[in-house]
């Protein structure tokens, strides 16, 4: 059977955690952050973890991670 390809850009936008969870960047944070209001932009920092079944699409867009 051959190998299974990773898709590219998967594997630059997610990262798996130890327990096999999807860590991803938060949304809305590129441009217009004038109309962001503070608080939006404070929680945006940092990563989120993928709902379940968001983390499910993503895992089968990297076959060996």
């Amino acid at each position: 059977m051959p190998k299974l390809k990773t898709k590219s850009s998967a594997k630059k936008r997610f990262r798996l955690t130890a327990s096999g969870k999807v860590r991803s960047g938060v949304a809305f944070k590129r441009h217009n952050l004038r109309k962001r209001t503070q608080k939006m932009k404070r929680k945006a920092r940092g990563t989120v973890i993928l709902s379940d079944q968001d983390a499910r699409i993503v895992k089968s867009y990297m076959p060996y991670a």
